[in-house]
């Protein structure tokens, strides 16, 4: 079942990321003159990041047939000069032995496949990291000038409500808490080679490079563990009902007009709820494929079930590879596992800004565990009638409050 609801969610970003990897076919060099070996013009081309038709490089390495005899002075090259030695280990197909670990992996000497990785971790990735994170505080900074926060319409009763139990709590904070140290610790890593280091030096960013990847490696588990607790929790809540159309189709009242009715969770909660365990969930698989190295391969499999589907062909971009080498499948996690967290950040971004000083009232939910009965009435009507029935206390003609 997760596999090919991973399918579902990676598709577009995948299609892009693949698309990048498989450029278009460079035009034919007439090499000649160099009796079919690359030209000035090969080298400057790759040296300033044009494709180029590399075929003619990956074929030359060698002739075993050739060998001069062992006893000649080039006998025990078995053929082939240092040049080409050295280019069928990049190009993969020089014969290596490997005494003991994954033979697919442990023979891979150099991976050239790895540069489009390299050149879209340092580039696009990048780029749209920034954007999602500064634009999403510009956008709420800016709703905040406009909107202000919103207030408790009604009077103060001083009465309370216990909205979350201590165990709900304990596993919302776990969640958050985990969740900010990942996402610092994994901008340290991603960002820290080019803004860290002109900054601090190579030394200071080594220290704080180590003592991140390890944080990260092992708060990943609180992470996970957490993400488990509150679905349990929470999904009987969350599921869709025909209230959530009315919320919002109202905007949830964030720009006036009165708050709609609602449930326990809202429909906007209910979008943030579900984001984090789609989301979350997809950051933890390709987490554990990092975590675990060549073990837990996926985007193979993914990308057969993508290409079943006939997507990426109705997209244009034909079939996906379904051969990948183990060190593609670790790229593509690593690409991934950032994309969707940077996704999930701006997402909580919002979620953080509506729960503190966006929203007058709404800390005290997870702060206490007890809310305003004002503020309950104003934001989750339908859910103060459901605990008002529970204690036998509930109003004989209530009506949701608007």
């Amino acid at each position: 079942m997760i596999r090919p609801f991973l399918a579902l969610v990676v598709s577009l970003t995948l299609l892009m990321g693949n698309a990048f990897a498989q450029e278009a076919a460079a035009p034919s060099v007439d090499r000649s003159a160099t009796g079919g070996a690359q030209t000035l013009e090969d080298i400057l081309a790759r040296q300033s990041g044009e494709k180029i038709d590399d075929t003619f490089r990956r074929t030359a390495t060698g002739d075993p047939d050739s060998a001069a005899g062992i006893t000649e002075q080039l006998g025990t090259l078995g053929g082939s000069s240092d040049p080409e030695l050295w280019r069928a280990l990049r190009y993969g197909s020089a014969d290596i032995t490997v005494s003991s670990g994954d033979e697919l992996v442990a023979t891979v000497l150099m991976q050239d496949g790895g540069m489009w990785w390299l050149e879209f971790r340092e580039g696009p990735l990048m780029k749209f990291a920034g954007y999602a994170l500064v634009g999403t505080i510009a956008l709420l900074a800016l709703f905040f000038l406009v909107r202000g926060r919103v207030r408790i319409d009604g009077e103060i009763t001083g009465r309370t409500i216990e909205r979350f139990k201590a165990v709900e709590r304990f596993g919302h904070w776990l969640l958050a808490s985990s969740f900010i140290v990942l996402g610092l610790t994994g901008l340290i890593t991603l960002f820290g080679r080019k803004f860290l280091i002109p900054t601090f030096g190579h030394e200071a960013f080594s220290t704080v490079a180590v003592a991140s990847k390890w944080v990260h490696n092992n708060i990943s588990w609180a992470f996970m563990i957490a993400l488990v607790m509150i679905f349990v929790m929470w999904v009987i809540h969350n599921l869709p009902d025909r209230t959530d159309i009315k919320w919002l189709l109202k905007g949830g009242g964030l720009f006036g007009g009165g708050h709609p009715p609602a449930k326990k969770f809202n429909a906007g909660q209910k979008l943030i709820f579900w984001s984090v365990i789609v989301l979350g969930t997809s950051i933890s698989l390709t987490g554990l494929s990092l975590l675990f190295p060549f073990e837990l391969p996926m985007f193979a499999a993914t990308f057969e079930k993508l290409n079943a589907t006939g997507l990426p062909q109705m997209l244009g971009f034909g079939e996906l590879s379904t051969l990948l080498a183990p060190h593609e499948e670790m790229q593509y996690a690593q690409l991934w596992h950032a994309l969707v967290s940077f996704v999930l950040m701006a997402i909580i971004i919002a979620h953080i800004y509506i729960g503190s000083i966006g929203m007058e009232g709404a800390f005290d939910a997870m702060g206490s565990g007890e809310v305003e009965e004002q503020w309950a009435r104003e934001h989750h009507s339908l859910w103060v009638e459901e605990v008002k029935a529970k204690e036998g206390d509930a109003p004989k003609a209530a009506s949701p409050a608007e």
